[in-house]
């Protein structure tokens, strides 16, 4: 079995950051943070160990917040070249999981230090991220932290720029909310238009990230402005990685079968005939996998695109449904043509869900229509 996680925060980097902050400040008690910082640490999951760690940051360094700060940013390993997802820290100091732990004690202690602050967390999330930690400075203080995240989205370090699109995000993942930007995106989106066409996937991915929170809430309003980045891109020469951004901003209003996405993306409502949806096996033993098969024929007389997708209803403790749809295909049809495909979905534990004996149900999709459905049992 893969390692967990939660290992990440191991005794291992505590121990490495006690040597590296003590190198900076002689007076740091290394004994008594790794006491502390690694308290009954096997019991405690990801968050819950770097929430720890940083409780013992803010009891063992300086009072002083500016002194402290001074002593994190001497503590840290010269960006260029460092492992960002190092587990333990390098020798020239900190980098990698270390961070987050270091950029957390930074939102919890300087809120009242702007400008120390924000630049700590900017040589901080070049050596691993500050998206968690950005966001307290975005509650406290919107404006004045948007304009230094404007100046940062033409920084040259990647790992700054995509700090902008990912710290902002509505609705990071393991973080707090950002209710304004919930409410009304705008001031996000002109950071986003900034950095759409960076030349860096890292950035580029975390901005389609951003879009995809955005499309939760205000799903017309990113159907839109997917058409006017697709429109703009093939002026530019950029169709490629603006339509993998695009698609990838988009995914959630697809398997939603969001009318206006779909057009926007050059999908229409398909014209298919569903000539037959099989399970070969309709009992399914946990542990195993649901198989299927489904044949179809055009009836357009032109060739279409069409995004096939499937979704599981899986049954809930309370005997009712959850809907799931997951990725299948993405093809272009034929006036006339047949197509024959086969999928196997995998009915095994999972950390995300809890499954429950008894009828789930399989659905086809294409362009985000139901075209059939059929029951099967999962065995327990």
């Amino acid at each position: 079995m893969p390692e967990p996680f939660k290992n990440l925060m191991s005794l291992e980097l505590i121990q490495g950051m006690a040597e590296q902050l003590s190198a900076q400040w002689p007076s740091f008690d290394q004994a008594a943070f790794v006491r502390s910082a690694s308290h009954q640490l096997e019991s405690l999951e990801l968050k819950a160990r770097a929430q720890q760690i940083t409780g013992a940051l803010a009891r063992h360094l300086p009072g002083d917040f500016t002194h402290a700060s001074d002593i994190l940013l001497n503590s840290l390993a010269p960006a260029e070249g460092c492992d960002v997802n190092a587990a333990a820290p390098e020798t020239t100091g900190l980098a990698g999981w270390a961070i987050m732990p270091l950029a957390d004690y930074v939102a919890l202690r300087g809120l009242g230090h702007f400008e120390v602050s924000l630049n700590l967390l900017k040589e901080m999330t070049k050596r691993f991220s500050a998206e968690f930690a950005i966001r307290p400075f975005l509650l406290a203080e919107p404006q004045r932290t948007m304009d230094v995240l404007k100046t940062w989205a033409d920084d040259s370090n990647l790992h700054v720029r995509r700090l902008v699109s990912e710290g902002t995000r509505p609705r990071l993942p393991w973080a707090m909310r950002l209710p304004a930007f919930i409410a009304d995106p705008a001031p996000v989106l002109r950071l986003l238009e900034t950095l759409k066409d960076d030349d860096e996937e890292y950035v580029r991915r975390s901005v389609a990230n951003n879009l995809n929170d955005i499309a939760k809430d205000h799903p017309d309003r990113i159907a839109a402005i997917a058409g006017q980045w697709l429109k703009g891109a093939s002026k530019r020469g950029a169709s490629k990685n603006r339509e993998r951004l695009v698609r990838h901003a988009c995914r959630t209003l697809i398997k939603q079968g969001h009318t206006q996405t779909l057009k926007a993306l050059g999908y229409q409502a398909p014209k298919i005939v569903l000539d037959r949806l099989s399970i070969p096996c309709p009992q399914v033993k946990f542990g195993q996998a649901l198989e299927f098969e489904v044949s179809f024929t055009s009836t357009d007389q032109k060739d279409q695109p069409l995004i096939l997708d499937y979704a599981v209803h899986h049954r809930k403790a309370n005997g009712g449904m959850s809907k799931k749809v997951f990725k299948w295909k993405t093809i272009t049809l034929k006036a006339g043509a047949k197509l024959n495909v086969a999928r196997r979905h995998a009915m095994r534990p999972i950390t995300t869900r809890v499954y429950y004996p008894g009828t789930h149900r399989l659905e086809i999709l294409a362009n985000g229509k139901s075209l059939a459905g059929a029951d099967f049992e999962l065995l327990m």
